[in-house]
Parts: C-alpha cells; structure tokens; sequence
C-alpha cells in the first residue's frame, strides 16, 4: 500500500445548530436476502467528499499534534431519528471520526452493552436500507468521516460489490469488519479500494507478532488495536500491555494506531494518549447512555457532555 494516501485537502468545517431537531427516517422492513499479505495495488485512495478520509484525519491531526477522538453508536438505538441527531451532536463536540455499528444479531465481537443496543434496533425494524436512508440525509451535514462498523453477513447478503457503492454513494469513508479473519479479507480489500473506501483491520493482544505486522500492512485509514481480550464493554483500567502494545505496532508501521474496547472514563483517554496512541475509540459508554436515557433528548444531551469531558481529556 502506497505509504501516504492521497485524499483531498479541501476540509470544511461546518456550522453546527445549537440545538437539534428531530427529523424521520424510514424504518421499512428489510428485502435483503440475507500466507503472506502484500500491500494493495499503488493506487492511491482519494474522496469526492469535501470531507476529509480516515488516513488524512489523522494526518491532519498529527501536525496539530493531536490525538484523534473516535466515538462508536448504535445505528437505530433508540431509534434512527436519535441516531441521526446523535451523529450531530457526536460532530458538534469535535468528534475527528465517528464509528457506527449496524445492528446484526450475533454480534460476536460486543459485549452486552451493544448486543443489547443492537438487539432493540433490531426488534424497531431497523434495517441496512433504512440505515443508508437516514445517512444519505445526515452525512452531508456532518465535518467528520463515518466508518461504519458492521460483521460479514450484511454485506454478503447485500453482495460485497453492490454494499461497497451503496455506501460510498451516501457518503461514508471507513469500514469496519470485525469478524472476517485476515485470510480471508482480500477480496473485501480490493472492493473497498476501488470504491475508494479504508477498510480498517483489528489486531488484538494475543494476536502473534507476524501476523500483526500482516494485519497493520493489509489495514487502511488506521490499525485498530483492541485493547483487551474479549468482547467490546466498559472496564474498571485499561491492561498496561496496550503501551507495550502501541509500540510494536509503531515499529512495524507508520500508519496511525487507534485503541478500543474497555475505554470508558477521561483518564482511560488520557492514559492511551500519552502511551502513544493516535486515536481512542470509546463505545460501549456512549451507546449506554443513549440506550438507558429516559428520553431521547436526555439522551442526546448526556452523550453530548460526556463527549465533551472525554475529548477534553486529550492533548
């Protein structure tokens, strides 16, 4: 893979609303019928969007000297209109990227936090095209990338090629597939690449030393290190293994590194920052909020301070 990608330079930053309306989104029910690893071709990955792609944010924030703040929701948790309101909100507060899962019903990766997210946005109908629909009107709106964050099987049932121009045309930059093995993503890589989509590769901490070096060589936009053993959730500390960890990946890359799973407080975002992190992925967190708030707006309104008290904890 080329080692700087190459996306355009025009960022605008949009004007954000003080406050936010609620508009609706189409809940219909789904017609979907459900070695060695060598860098991908030199052509280099650009963006028609006037919003800049996952590598060049962190580009862009790495000579500001700093530390991306990624947040992950649930798409249709409580309900596609909060999610849209959210994505702005998430947006507003400084957000430099924002990760949003489909809800799938054997999430293997998820703790209970976010299967149970997804297990409601499920039950209210939510689907893949209702989900494209709300992102087709709330992208353009938004001066932050959207990787979205969905297993394997929705975009087999979809077809790789029609899910990644689907996509790419309402707007997304990033991708996430957490429960494709490195074998098997080659495919999913080159189909990403020509509709000039980054597809984010996860390595872990019992991942062997060769195969991360793989993993980070095959991943676009960052490397994503899972900072813990299991499923994604809120945890009491962060393992002290992840600074060790961060380093190996340095020395096998230059490509930015993001930590998830596990990170819930300011200090946890503080900790991964000055271990070296250049992003910190928080989920579970934000997806509680939303999913136990009396009120959509209640909601909104916790998520938006709890973003702002994590994003100041960066440098």
């Amino acid at each position: 893979m080329a080692a700087a990608l190459k996306v355009t330079t025009n960022f605008l930053q949009l004007k954000k609303p003080d406050t936010y309306s609620f508009s609706r989104f189409p809940s219909h029910k789904s017609n979907l019928s459900t070695k060695t690893f060598a860098p991908m071709a030199a052509a280099a990955l650009t963006t028609s969007s006037r919003v800049l792609g996952l590598a060049e944010t962190f580009t862009r924030l790495k000579k500001d000297g700093k530390v991306a703040f990624i947040p992950y929701i649930t798409a249709g948790d409580p309900d596609l209109s909060t999610t849209a309101e959210a994505l702005k909100v998430l947006d507003s507060c400084g957000s430099d990227i924002i990760e949003l899962g489909v809800p799938y019903s054997d999430p293997l990766a998820d703790g209970p936090v976010i299967q149970a997210a997804a297990t409601r946005s499920l039950a209210r109908g939510t689907n893949l095209n209702a989900i494209l629909s709300m992102l087709n009107e709330v992208v353009p709106q938004l001066s932050c990338p959207i990787a979205l964050f969905t297993y394997y099987n929705p975009i087999l049932k979809r077809g790789v090629e029609k899910f990644m121009s689907t996509i790419k045309e309402v707007g997304v930059h990033g991708l996430v597939v957490p429960d494709v093995p490195l074998e098997e993503t080659e495919f999913l890589r080159k189909e990403a690449l020509k509709h000039k989509l980054e597809l984010v590769l996860l390595t872990t901490p019992t991942t062997p030393k060769d195969r991360m070096k793989a993993i980070v060589e095959a991943s676009e936009g960052f490397v994503y290190l899972v900072s813990a053993i299991g499923v994604t959730g809120a945890r009491v500390s962060i393992n002290n293994r992840v600074e060790a960890l961060i380093q190996d990946i340095k020395e096998a890359t230059d490509k930015p590194v993001a930590v998830g799973f596990g990170i819930s407080k300011p200090e946890h975002v503080k900790q991964i920052a000055g271990w070296g992190a250049d992003g910190v992925i928080v989920g579970s967190a934000m997806v509680k909020l939303l999913g136990e708030a009396k009120s959509p707006e209640e909601g909104l309104k916790e998520l938006e301070n709890f973003t702002k008290s994590l994003i100041s904890a960066l440098p």
